[in-house]
């Protein structure tokens, strides 16, 4: 069985970093779908970048569709791409399907707070932000 720790592989090549990264477990590829966090709300919660989530208010950074926002429709832990609801592309036959979008190319605005375990995590990272201010 391969060892998928938290420490990354340790190679330099690309073509290795890319196969630990694609046969990934899924518990494993989630937390390679992190984005960075605006500079204001990283204020707010003390952390650079956060796991995208649904529901998530982004901004995309790069590519075709720089400096669009929108809110996170959908996440998808096998392709590791996320589904942006703003950032559509008309198919040949006039239907609209939206585009499969890289989460190092976006940045997160605003954080959805719906979920308990989210409210759980960002508060803990502001008591251990506050605390490293305070020393």
């Amino acid at each position: 069985m391969k060892n998928f720790s938290k420490k990354w592989i340790g190679s330099t090549q690309p073509r290795k970093q890319r196969k630990y990264r694609s046969n990934a477990p899924l518990h494993i590829k989630r937390k390679l779908l992190a984005a960075h966090v605006s500079k204001a709300l990283r204020k707010e919660i003390n952390k650079r970048s956060m796991v995208v989530r649904k529901g998530d208010e982004v901004m995309v950074m790069r590519g075709e569709f720089r400096g669009k926002k929108g809110v996170v429709s959908d996440v998808s832990l096998r392709k590791s791409k996320i589904f942006i609801d703003s950032v559509k592309r008309k198919k040949v036959s006039g239907q609209e399907v939206m585009v499969p979008t890289d989460p190092s190319n976006i940045q997160i605005t605003k954080l959805s707070m719906e979920d308990k375990m989210r409210r759980r995590i960002v508060g803990r990272i502001q008591k251990t932000g506050l605390a490293k201010k305070e020393k």
